[in-house]
């Protein structure tokens, strides 16, 4: 990792603010950003995932905004890799450059990386589920615990939580079962060095607050045609791009299966929902700047200075 290279990475729920926050500091630091809003790759979605504005293009520089279409594969593999290359060749003009998005694990997959695991046996798949819904949960847990016994007793000393999860643990078993290796052997391995400190810095809000800017932005999206762009897509609606919140719900509305005011208000209670697993995902990292969305930028870019002196001081 390169201390003089800093990634300073705006993360928090939707609506929280994070697009204004990270062209402000793009200016302040005269760089550019980095999306990872996987949702705003598409070029065909622009109402219902809420991009950036023309005038809030033009004053930053912004990559992976629309830069893709919904009818291209595109993975958080593919992702890392450009995102990477795009990074390096931004460092080489100002060591201090800016990542945004919603996007947990995309954002993973630039600052840090991901895991990489073997392809999985589906008849595996299916007969260690059968197995659960006979013998339930107790079942997987010593599965794991005999599969891999070091990876079951880091959970239960530092993750518990995760013990009482049946998907994370068929998922761990499956791996564990198909590759003939314990889970843990997978984990941070083969992951390319970054040239850089990931700086942290995220929004929150009372939820009140956070909902009524939820409420507010699908209210804006409506006026700003969310009906009729989503309308146009109806065709596509099968694709994995548009497995997305503000889209099913009006596929459902155009399907005769909902009232308009009724998938409106799913849109509003589905992206309240997804909030709270962007809150979940983001506050599990570590270090993390956290302001509320109504602080003034000068003391946020005061926090992220004092970060960023600290991580060059280290060797």
């Amino acid at each position: 990792m390169n201390n003089q290279n800093s990634l300073i990475i705006v993360i928090g729920a939707t609506a929280i603010g994070k697009t204004a926050l990270s062209i402000a500091l793009a200016k302040h630091y005269n760089c550019e950003i980095v999306s990872c809003d996987s949702r705003q790759f598409f070029k065909e979605m622009t109402v219902g995932t809420a991009v950036p504005t023309n005038d809030e293009l033009i004053a930053a520089t912004h990559h992976f905004i629309q830069n893709k279409s919904i009818h291209e594969k595109y993975s958080v593999g593919d992702f890392e890799k450009e995102g990477l290359n795009v990074l390096d060749s931004l460092f080489l003009k100002n060591n201090i450059q800016i990542a945004v998005g919603g996007s947990g694990l995309y954002i993973q997959a630039l600052a840090s990386g991901l895991d990489h695991f073997p392809p999985i046996d589906v008849g595996v798949r299916e007969q260690i589920r059968a197995d659960f819904e006979q013998f339930g949960l107790k079942d997987l847990q010593e599965k794991l615990k005999n599969l891999d016994p070091d990876y079951y007793e880091y959970i239960a000393g530092f993750n518990p939580q995760t013990l009482q999860n049946p998907q994370r643990l068929m998922r761990f078993i499956e791996v564990c079962i198909s590759a003939n290796q314990p889970y843990s052997t997978y984990l941070n391995k083969n992951k390319i060095a970054r040239n850089f400190t990931p700086i942290y810095v995220g929004l929150e809000a009372d939820r009140a607050v956070m909902y009524d800017r939820i409420n507010a932005r699908v209210d804006q999206m409506v006026k700003n045609g969310l009906v009729t762009e989503v309308t146009s897509l109806y065709n596509y609606k099968h694709l994995n791009a548009l497995q997305t919140v503000g889209y099913k719900e009006i596929f459902n509305f155009v399907d005769n299966e909902y009232k308009l005011p009724f998938a409106l208000e799913e849109i509003k209670k589905n992206t309240r929902r997804f909030a709270k697993r962007q809150i979940t995902w983001f506050k599990r990292i570590e270090n993390a700047l956290w302001f509320n969305c109504d602080t003034e930028l000068p003391l946020i870019i005061e926090k992220i200075n004092y970060a960023i002196k600290k991580s060059a001081s280290i060797d």
